[in-house]
């Protein structure tokens, strides 16, 4: 009896101590995220990266951190799905941003071209930056492509097409696992239907694999993906049924919950997110269920509940849509955003405590 008394003793102290631990990290995980009624953004720098360009239209840009300042991609031509439609970049140095620049078409041969669609910027590891990008007549006919550069984007490789079946990143950045995979989020659509997934690979990149999510009845793409300090991955999805839609992985990445709708209202149109080196959330959309004439930054916690803390369009007219965002180094936020389909609007943002 004495020895049992001791053991539980001992067990006991055990799960004090684990006890203890875990409300230890939980309540340094509380301080280091405030709530997301306590924080607000004040708007630091806004502006068009080009007033003139060799396109009447453009759409759905991308943004990677560069050594020299920031680089941006999106797509444009004489409309969206139109042959002429290619990929161009700018690059902002000293404050200044650069005369954009082709660095990808469609071009098959001397008779055959498709357009472009949806770039995506992204940095691997060994600092090299990678453009994946779209080629096809349609979002149901495409297929994926990537360039690489070892010049923060001065000058590329020629392309490589992302093995059949798969799409790479389809409108928003990848991420990158603790273990050095790269994790793609992605969508394909099809008359029928819209459905996320999820892809992978190293870093080369290579090994390039699949992963199916449940859309449970869900019309959704181009998600968006949030860290949380559980270790749980969650994505943010465009949808038509006019909510903003989720789906979390514990595992990361191996598997998925089925696709749930939010509280967020979502007027079928591209969104954007990122998790703060702190652990916080934000979250760029139309918070909206028609048009797009409204844009906003919307900040939380906990990736449930949202609270708009700064309005970056709202005109009775007007699109203002697709929105990329990145935390640089220095912790300030990078926003882009299709403007009327004319131009590419940027906006450096500084998110604190109130």
């Amino acid at each position: 009896m004495h020895t049992e008394l001791i053991t539980n003793k001992k067990t006991n102290m055990r799960i004090n101590l684990v006890l203890s631990a875990i409300s230890i990290v939980l309540l340094a995980a509380c301080v280091s995220r405030p709530s997301s009624d306590k924080v607000k953004a004040e708007i630091l720098d806004s502006g068009f990266i080009y007033e003139e360009a060799p396109f009447p239209q453009c759409h759905a840009s991308t943004i990677v951190e560069t050594k020299n300042g920031l680089l941006v991609a999106w797509f444009g031509g004489t409309h969206e799905k139109n042959p002429d439609v290619c990929i161009y970049t700018a690059e902002k140095t000293d404050g200044k941003w650069n005369v954009p620049v082709l660095v990808a078409d469609g071009i098959i041969n001397d008779t055959l071209r498709y357009p472009c669609w949806n770039p995506v910027l992204f940095r691997k590891d060994n600092g090299n930056i990678v453009l994946y990008y779209k080629v096809g007549p349609s979002p149901r006919e495409w297929w994926g492509l990537y360039k690489t550069s070892d010049d923060e984007g001065k000058t590329w490789s020629a392309e490589t097409k992302i093995p059949d079946g798969l799409l790479g990143p389809i409108k928003n950045k990848p991420v990158r696992l603790n273990d050095g995979t790269i994790l793609y989020p992605t969508s394909f659509e099809t008359p029928e239907k819209w459905n996320i997934y999820i892809e992978t690979s190293d870093q080369n990149p290579a090994q390039w694999k699949k992963t199916e999510i449940d859309n449970n009845g869900f019309n959704a793409i181009q998600p968006a993906i949030l860290f949380h300090t559980d270790g749980r991955i969650q994505m943010l999805c465009r949808s038509k049924e006019k909510k903003i839609v989720e789906t979390w992985s514990g595992d990361q990445g191996k598997t998925w919950s089925p696709v749930e709708a939010t509280s967020l209202p979502n007027n079928n149109s591209g969104i954007d997110a990122v998790t703060l080196k702190n652990g916080f959330h934000l979250l760029v959309c139309n918070p909206i269920e028609h048009g797009r004439n409204k844009l906003a930054l919307l900040a939380s916690s906990d990736g449930i509940s949202w609270n708009e803390i700064v309005i970056l369009e709202d005109q009775p007219e007007g699109e203002f849509s697709y929105p990329a965002i990145i935390q640089g180094e220095d912790g300030s936020i990078h926003i882009t955003y299709t403007y009327n389909r004319e131009k590419i609007k940027y906006v450096h943002l500084s998110v604190t405590e109130k």
